[in-house]
């Protein structure tokens, strides 16, 4: 079938998008169909995100993935995949370049933790291509490992701009998605109160995917999505030293400050996470009370705020009561009656 013409249908391979020939599904998702391609024009391998047909009539659904496709495009890092410009477009779709690796999730099914030079490779690399994202105002809301390629030689590619959030741009809302998005082991306490997210929040997915490299697990392992989600947002995650005895100290550091529940207490910016994953040595061991007292004080400090303004409140009340009173006409003077 000739990209010409309009595909009545999902794709699959054999089908011509433009220049684009289908060769092989290499994933499908509840939303989009992603296919290796063949560009006939220059003869070299592609990769085309083609949306369900359902999707397509679907206003903001579009608009999301023309905007995944339009940030894309602007995106040039080593680290991110890149996004091509066909000659034409006949379809909703999204031309990539064809990564040959295998994604992180793909690489966690060993079920065996990632040496430790070997994950702060992937974390390093992870936090460059944010840092470089954060700078161009790109927030991308959903790093997890099956969003995260690894070739063969090592190198890191981040794919998967679906939820990203471009800080120039009006906010988009579609009954198909909630205002929670994101992947909920993965997801910052933030987003899943229902917040846009900013830098920290994709600081906060490193140090989840640091964590589950070291020690094969999560901080939270509730079964229970609705467990899982409250427990993100009211507790503490378990220190990597609890599934790996004699976890390096100063890692376990990092990889805590990444995961505070309050936004506040993470690193402000993926680059200065990535200033400390490159010399991680340097950074002191936690303090076990520190968490506790930080959080402890602000408490102390937002309790004596709220206090404060109750008092105000009430006595300019009791302000307002005296001046009303004192503004109030005296009992007019009675006369004794004499009998």
């Amino acid at each position: 079938m000739r990209g010409s013409g309009r595909l009545m249908r999902d794709p699959v391979a054999g089908d011509l998008f433009d220049q684009y020939q289908l060769t092989d599904l290499l994933a499908r998702s509840g939303m989009a169909s992603i296919f290796k391609a063949v560009d006939t024009l220059s003869g070299q391998p592609v990769a085309l995100k083609i949306p369900h047909i359902q999707y397509e009539s679907d206003v903001v659904f579009s608009e999301r993935f023309r905007r995944e496709d339009e940030i894309g495009q602007r995106l040039v890092h080593p680290n991110v995949v890149r996004v091509l410009t066909p000659r034409e477009k006949s379809r909703t779709y999204m031309a990539m370049e064809f990564v040959e690796g295998k994604s992180l999730r793909a690489m966690m099914r060993a079920k065996e933790p990632f040496p430790v030079e070997r994950a702060l490779d992937v974390a390093r690399q992870v936090c460059d291509a944010l840092a470089y994202l954060h700078a161009e105002g790109v927030v991308h809301r959903d790093i997890k490992p099956e969003n995260i390629l690894v070739t063969s030689s090592g190198q890191v590619k981040i794919l998967d701009f679906g939820i990203a959030l471009f800080e120039s741009e009006r906010r988009l809302t579609w009954t198909g998605l909630s205002n929670t998005i994101g992947t909920p082991d993965y997801m910052a306490p933030e987003q899943i109160r229902g917040r846009r997210g900013d830098p920290r929040t994709d600081v906060y997915a490193v140090g989840m995917l640091l964590y589950e490299m070291l020690t094969c697990n999560l901080p939270y392992d509730s079964a229970n999505p609705r467990a899982l989600l409250y427990a993100k947002k009211n507790e503490d995650p378990r220190p990597p030293s609890y599934y790996v005895p004699g976890f390096d100290p100063s890692l376990e550091a990092i990889i805590l400050r990444a995961l505070e529940r309050d936004p506040r207490d993470r690193y402000p910016t993926a680059a200065l996470l990535l200033g400390d994953l490159r010399n991680p040595s340097a950074v002191p061991p936690r303090d076990p009370e520190t968490g506790a007292a930080r959080r402890r004080g602000r408490s102390r400090r937002q309790r004596r705020v709220i206090l404060s303004v109750v008092i105000a409140a009430a006595l300019a009340g009791l302000g307002s009561l005296v001046y009303l009173s004192a503004r109030q006409p005296a009992p007019p003077a009675t006369t004794p009656r004499v009998r």
